[in-house]
C-alpha cells in the first residue's frame, strides 16, 4: 500500500505494459571476403593447419545459427559477401542449417581495396520491406576484416528499415593500418542506418574465442536490447592468474569507442 499526501493509505498504484509482439527475424550475414579475411589467427584447426579469420567466421556463424534456432526455429538467415561492394550469395533466406553450411563452404576471397556498403543497404532495405509485410524484422550482421580501409556508403539519414550489427576483426595499429579510424567509421555507419539498437564489437587479439563471445552477444533480439553502453556481458567465467593477464595484455590491441 502507498500513503497519500494526507498520510492516509491509498490503493496501490498499478503499472501495466502494453502488449508488444516480438517478431521473428530475417538475418543477413555480410562477410568481408577481402584478402585480410585470410589472416591467420592464434589457433589451429582440427587438422593442425592454421585457422584463418574466414575459418573462424564460418564457425562463429554456424554457432550463432544453431543457437538462434534453438531459441526460435522460425528465424531465417541469408548471406552476402563484401568485396568492393556487397552481393547476395543466395537470393533466398532459410532456417535450414545445411543451407548455411553449403553457402559458407562456397565463400572465396578477393583483393578488394575499397569497401562500399551502399549496395548492401539497398539489398537490406528491399528485403526488410518484404519481411515487414510478413510481420518480421530484418537485421544485417556485418563481419568486417580490413585494418586500413574505411567503409563508405551513401544512404539517407531518415531511412532506417533494418538493424545493423558489426563485428570488426583487425590487425594491430601500424604505419599501414588505422583500425581506430576504421572502427569510428563503422560506429558512424551503424548509428546512421540502424532501426533498433545495433551493437558493434571489435577484436585485434587474433583469438577465435573472442569472435565467438561477440557472436553470442548478438543472439540478443533487437526488440529486447538495452543500449550497448549499458551492456556488461560477456563476463569471464574463470579467474585468470596475474601472469596470464599480463601475457594477454601484451598481445591484445583494442580500439576505443571514446
Amino acid at each position: 500500500m502507498m500513503e497519500g499526501i494526507d498520510g492516509q493509505s491509498s490503493e496501490p498504484v498499478r503499472y501495466t505494459l502494453k502488449p508488444a509482439r516480438i517478431n521473428n527475424e530475417d538475418i543477413l550475414f555480410c562477410i568481408d571476403v577481402d584478402a585480410e579475411s585470410m589472416v591467420e589467427m592464434k589457433a589451429t584447426g582440427p587438422n593442425g593447419r592454421p585457422l584463418t579469420r574466414l575459418d573462424a567466421i564460418r564457425q562463429a556463424i554456424l554457432l550463432f545459427i544453431n543457437s538462434k534456432l534453438s531459441i526460435n526455429p522460425e528465424h531465417r538467415f541469408g548471406f552476402a559477401a563484401l568485396a568492393k561492394s556487397a552481393s547476395l550469395l543466395r537470393k533466398e533466406f532459410s532456417s535450414e542449417v545445411e543451407f548455411a553450411i553449403t553457402v559458407l563452404r562456397g565463400l572465396s576471397t578477393s583483393s578488394s581495396g575499397q569497401a562500399d556498403l551502399t549496395h548492401l543497404f539497398k539489398i537490406a532495405a528491399h528485403e526488410a520491406k518484404k519481411s515487414r509485410a510478413q510481420h518480421r524484422i530484418f537485421r544485417v550482421i556485418l563481419i568486417y576484416c580490413r585494418s586500413s580501409v574505411r567503409p563508405q556508403h551513401q544512404w539517407p539519414v531518415n531511412q532506417k528499415l533494418f538493424t545493423l550489427d558489426v563485428i570488426y576483426l583487425h590487425d594491430k595499429p601500424g604505419p599501414d593500418n588505422c583500425p581506430q579510424e576504421v572502427y569510428d567509421a563503422l560506429v558512424d555507419t551503424l548509428e546512421h542506418v540502424s532501426e533498433y539498437e545495433g551493437y558493434i564489437h571489435e577484436s585485434g587479439q587474433g583469438l577465435a574465442r573472442a569472435l565467438f563471445r561477440h557472436m553470442c552477444v548478438l543472439l540478443s533480439h533487437p526488440q529486447q536490447r538495452c543500449q550497448q553502453d549499458d551492456l556488461d556481458i560477456p563476463k569471464s567465467l574463470v579467474k585468470k592468474s596475474p601472469a596470464a593477464d599480463s601475457a594477454n595484455a601484451e598481445d591484445s590491441v583494442t580500439v576505443s569507442s571514446q
